[in-house]
């Protein structure tokens, strides 16, 4: 790894820092400084009494300054102390887990989904013909117009209700049954990301293959498959993974639709929940695990496009 290189990655691991630590402090201002009392919350519903509002605040710390509480909360998360949850007076971390790994294994199952049809379907449109390319064009325009809860509500109604292929609701037990109640939530999530890699694939493609060096290379009679791969693909591909990266990290977030529509018990799910309870330890942990999420994933799709093509690094380096 040359000089440049390590301190393009060090710059933006800086940059990472930095990112996180602005997203924490706007997640801890913005929830605090929205309507509504947190006290409701944990008084479980029923008017509380003097002595136990004077008591919950005492506990959580409800009348120190703003930047007190985010310094002490900030200190949690980074020694692993993730606060208790209002509603459910549990540890949130506790809570969190095994709803995360549900929604990890939703978005990895729609990852498989949008790279094999994306990146497929956008190669069959550069490079199968005219035919081809209005084809995939009509469909991802169609996919990209359809919203996640509408597909959603047309796969239970074919897939589900109609055929009986696979279940409606729930995420079911771990192993294959999980599996099958996933594909039709991936399944909703995914086509309008399918479309979306589709679109950039296919311009990333036909911009290589009508470049001056793809030319060059079939007047040496440089067999097509070779071309495609060395010349084509491999020039196309920093583009096409820095867009599917943006959108796998995107994801984590769009998962809560796909969660609401097929009673997913997932961290989107949880999130809308909790906000809607003014659980605020459950909804920081939960926002701030989104956005670390999210820039981590673009942060590690921009190193790995350096690193296949280290020449869209070079193109900002300083002469």
């Amino acid at each position: 790894m040359n000089g440049w290189l390590m301190r393009t990655l060090l710059g933006r691991i800086g940059g990472l820092a930095l990112t996180l630590f602005l997203a924490s402090v706007v997640i801890f201002s913005a929830l605090l400084l929205t309507p509504g009392d947190p006290i409701a919350a944990l008084a479980g519903g029923a008017k509380p009494t003097p002595e136990l509002v004077a008591q919950i605040r005492a506990e959580y710390h409800l009348d120190d300054p703003i930047w007190a509480r985010y310094l002490q909360w900030l200190g949690g998360v980074l020694t692993g102390d993730f606060g208790r949850s209002f509603v459910y007076q549990t540890d949130v971390l506790g809570l969190i887990a095994p709803r995360f790994a549900v929604t990890l294994q939703l978005v990895l199952l729609t990852v498989v989904m949008i790279l094999i049809a994306g990146v497929g379907s956008g190669i069959l449109a550069a490079t199968r013909g005219p035919a081809v390319d209005r084809a995939v064009g009509l469909l991802t325009a169609l996919g990209m117009a359809l919203p996640t809860f509408v597909v959603a509500i047309l796969l239970i109604w074919v897939f589900a209700k109609s055929l009986g292929w696979f279940p409606v609701y729930g995420e079911g037990a771990p192993g294959l049954d999980r599996f099958w109640h996933l594909v039709l939530p991936a399944a909703s999530l995914a086509v309008m990301f399918i479309a979306y890699i589709s679109r950039v694939t296919r311009s990333s493609l036909v911009a290589q293959l009508h470049s001056e060096h793809v030319e060059t290379a079939r007047v040496r009679g440089i067999p097509r498959g070779r071309i495609f791969r060395v010349h084509v693909f491999r020039n196309a591909a920093p583009q096409i993974l820095a867009i599917s990266g943006t959108t796998i990290a995107g994801l984590f977030a769009a998962a809560a639709i796909a969660e609401q529509a097929f009673g997913l018990g997932g961290i989107g799910s949880l999130l809308t929940e909790a906000a809607a309870r003014k659980d605020l330890p459950v909804v920081q942990l939960v926002s701030l695990l989104l956005v670390t999420i999210f820039v981590v994933l673009n942060a590690v799709a921009d190193l790995v496009s350096a690193l296949i093509d280290p020449d869209s690094v070079n193109a900002g380096r300083p002469a």
